[in-house]
């Protein structure tokens, strides 16, 4: 009996249950047409809900197994992310009912959600020791009577196995095990590509994220000229995947690794190009965003003065979209504007710096509060060039509300709050500045009117308007 036919002999099964004129009476009764209709849904979905589970219960472990499975993939391609987790630790429990302890189908379904936990939460000790438990079911051997199907896959599982450790260990730091994890895995793509138990897609999508992930690895091993050779190796996969206009994140690798290695001008023309690319795919996208963020960001730590054009070209590019995007009061877009801030300031144009500044106070005290650390940055840059212009007063002011914040926010005894108050004292030494105090002083301690003006009853004053 399938669904459907559960569910209409259920109704049909209800309908004879009830009293002769019950089915309509749950229409009519309220004698309005939207209670009505939440009646008859909340009815259709009981009675649905109440077959779903009559079927499921009829239901053998072996098809809710596959039934499982099948909704795992359906979360995955849908984007439901918690509920495909969810899903993935029901298949882990199938399996064990279903196949037993040790069985290969179980180190399948925990290689899978070590594989879930790491590519859609980015957790990498829960991806780790979900990959271990599904490795440590696999034989080191396997003899060579087993059958090629079953050899097939369990170095698929391996392979998986292998490449989700690999990822976690990267996200944790650990670099050694991570390369020890992707070579392993090459080795493992290797022996599935003499079997032919993998197809030439496959085969290349696979390289494709070892080569990528090992770049990554010796990158922050500081062996540039490794991660180099992968990212090449990355970008040549890509094209025989057809897929070279997607290589943007490669040469945004490549332009992080040369600029590293101080060769600025190469590290520009990778980003020209992953810039070109992303505007190809999004114009208005924030892929192109990031792109022009690094670009200014280079072109501004050249020497050339030529470049500063360039420069303020692609920084006032980037924030153009994430205002649009994300928003002006977003983190990410009030990071950019500061580096742009700075920028300016670099090159003399501290009016316009100071402006933008000025107009981004409110909104990072709106984003991340009143006593933030951005404020209170904002605030000491705003207080330094008051003091280069020469506003000693307004200096005085700015910085005075700026250690108000490092106070609350470090205490008194922090380094930032002292440099800050050092500041503030030589500020109040300014005779313009002192002046100011002497007089707000001078208001404080002066008596009040009616201390110096005595009332006439004090001098003898007769004030009873009748006497002559």
């Amino acid at each position: 009996m399938n669904i459907s036919q559960s569910r209409n002999a259920f109704l049909f099964n209800s309908m004879e249950s009830c009293p002769s004129g019950r089915i309509e009476s749950i229409g009519s009764s309220s004698g309005s047409s939207g209670e009505s209709l939440r009646g008859e849904r909340s009815l259709s979905l009981s009675l649905s809900q109440r077959s779903v589970d009559m079927v499921s219960s009829e239901m053998t472990p072996e098809q809710k197994l596959a039934q499982c499975n099948s909704r795992v993939q359906d979360f995955a391609d849908s984007e439901q992310f918690d509920a495909c987790i969810q899903e993935t630790v029901r298949l882990v429990a199938l399996s064990r009912l279903v196949y037993g302890d040790g069985h290969l189908k179980q180190a399948q379904a925990y290689a899978r959600l070590a594989k879930a936990y790491l590519k859609f939460k980015g957790w990498a000790a829960q991806a780790d020791e979900h990959a271990s438990r599904a490795h440590s079911l696999l034989p080191l051997s396997v003899p060579s009577s087993t059958p090629q199907e079953e050899r097939v896959a369990r170095l698929h599982c391996l392979l998986s196995t292998q490449q989700t450790q690999g990822g976690a260990a990267l996200l944790l730091g650990n670099l050694m095990e991570a390369e020890s994890f992707f070579i392993k895995a090459e080795g493992i793509l290797g022996e599935l590509q003499e079997l032919s138990g993998v197809s030439p897609e496959e085969s290349t999508k696979t390289e494709f994220e070892i080569s990528t992930n090992l770049s990554r690895v010796y990158q922050r091993q500081g062996r540039s000229g490794e991660a180099l050779a992968q990212c090449q190796r990355a970008l040549e996969l890509q094209e025989e995947m057809g897929e070279a206009g997607r290589s943007c994140s490669i040469h945004r690798d490549m332009a992080a690794i040369e600029q590293a290695r101080g060769r600025l001008d190469k590290a520009i023309e990778h980003l020209l190009q992953a810039h070109a690319i992303a505007l190809s795919q999004s114009p208005e996208g924030m892929e192109g965003a990031h792109v022009a963020h690094s670009l200014a960001l280079a072109y501004s730590s050249a020497a050339e003065p030529h470049h500063n054009d360039s420069a303020a070209h692609y920084f006032e590019e980037s924030l153009s979209v994430y205002r649009s995007v994300t928003g002006p009061e977003d983190a990410t877009t009030l990071t950019v504007l500061d580096d742009y801030c700075r920028f300016l300031l670099q090159t003399g144009q501290q009016e316009r710096s100071v402006a933008l500044q000025r107009e981004s106070l409110a909104l990072k005290r709106s984003a991340f509060g009143d006593l933030s650390t951005e404020v209170a940055e904002t605030l000491q840059l705003i207080g330094g060039v008051e003091m280069t212009q020469g506003q000693m007063k307004q200096a005085h002011k700015t910085m005075s509300k700026c250690l108000e914040v490092q106070i609350a926010l470090f205490g008194p005894r922090h380094k930032k709050t002292r440099a800050t108050q050092r500041t503030v004292n030589m500020l109040s030494q300014v005779p313009e500045v002192s002046a100011v105090h002497r007089r707000e002083g001078s208001l404080q301690t002066r008596p009040p009117f009616c201390a110096v003006v005595p009332s006439p009853t004090a001098k003898g004053i007769n004030t009873n308007m009748s006497d002559p």
